[in-house]
């Protein structure tokens, strides 16, 4: 897919998040908004996936261990046809197989249940283990919020993952700057992030604009040529991007609009669809 396609498929997938949380009366709509770019990219141009065979054995993993994001996660799946985009009305409704966090068992095209932070990326780890010990050519990929990494099962993971060079590990962190009590660096700071992960033996990419995706695209694709060690791509996003009352607003980071905010969101995204399909 180019990149106006991909800019436009994100732009979609901001308007799933939207709708979900609104139908849904609750949910994570800041840092889905903020990662829309990442999820459109990851499975429209990175990703060996089928929604044809979702459980195919040589596919790529997709581990989102900041669960809470699931709206934008399941906005990309809907899009990538692993089921119907009207469902994603039914965002944490009784009955509904899109609960609030991603659940492996009912949900099509979810390789991982996740939620409680710090979780996922271990199960990516093992599953990037596993494709070496298979000697199985697939990747696996996990997207971790900065918040999350205040967590010390995350560096376990890291620990053993660097330490197994599992070049087929992308570790991504959605570096938007706020968590849901505030600014990382005032609730447990974790500067300097990419320090961090270089210490633990990965490979790390900085990403200035992680809303951009031709810098998304310089990412992954240094990602793939890393040989011997993990990468982790460290992206600085905005919270809530898309919907201007949303954006840089910890307050959004676990709220739904309300009648009149879901028609101004709307707008916003429509606005912004409009004026990608005139480039």
């Amino acid at each position: 897919m180019n990149k106006s396609k991909l800019k436009q498929m994100a732009n979609e997938i901001r308007k799933g998040i939207v709708t979900e949380v609104y139908e849904a009366k609750s949910g994570h709509p800041g840092g889905s908004l903020s990662a829309a770019e990442l999820f459109a990219y990851l499975y429209f141009e990175e990703m060996n996936v089928d929604p044809s065979d979702p459980k195919n054995p040589d596919r790529d993993r997709f581990v989102l261990s900041k669960g809470h994001t699931a709206p934008g996660f399941y906005a990309a799946l809907a899009n990538r046809g692993y089921f119907p985009v009207e469902d994603l009305k039914t965002l944490r409704h009784i009955g509904s197989y899109l609960q609030g966090h991603p659940d492996m068992k009912h949900t099509p095209g979810v390789d991982m249940s996740s939620g409680s932070l710090g979780q996922g990326i271990s199960a990516a780890v093992g599953m990037a283990l596993s494709a070496k010990m298979s000697q199985k050519s697939y990747r696996v990929y996990t997207l971790l919020g900065d918040g999350e990494i205040q967590e010390g099962q995350v560096w376990e993971a890291a620990m053993f993952a660097g330490y197994r060079k599992l070049d087929n590990l992308v570790v991504i962190v959605d570096n938007n700057g706020l968590q849901i009590d505030g600014r990382i660096e005032n609730v447990c700071s974790p500067y300097p992030i990419e320090e961090k992960w270089k210490a633990f033996n990965f490979h790390v990419i900085h990403v200035e604009n992680g809303n951009d995706l031709e810098q998304l695209d310089a990412a992954f694709s240094e990602a793939r040529q890393t040989k011997g060690q993990p990468t982790a791509i460290i992206m600085k996003t905005v919270k809530g991007k898309g919907v201007s009352f949303m954006e840089n607003q910890a307050g959004w980071h676990g709220k739904a609009p309300n009648d009149e905010e879901f028609k101004i969101a709307m707008a916003d995204l429509e606005k912004a669809g409009e004026a990608l399909c005139q480039k």
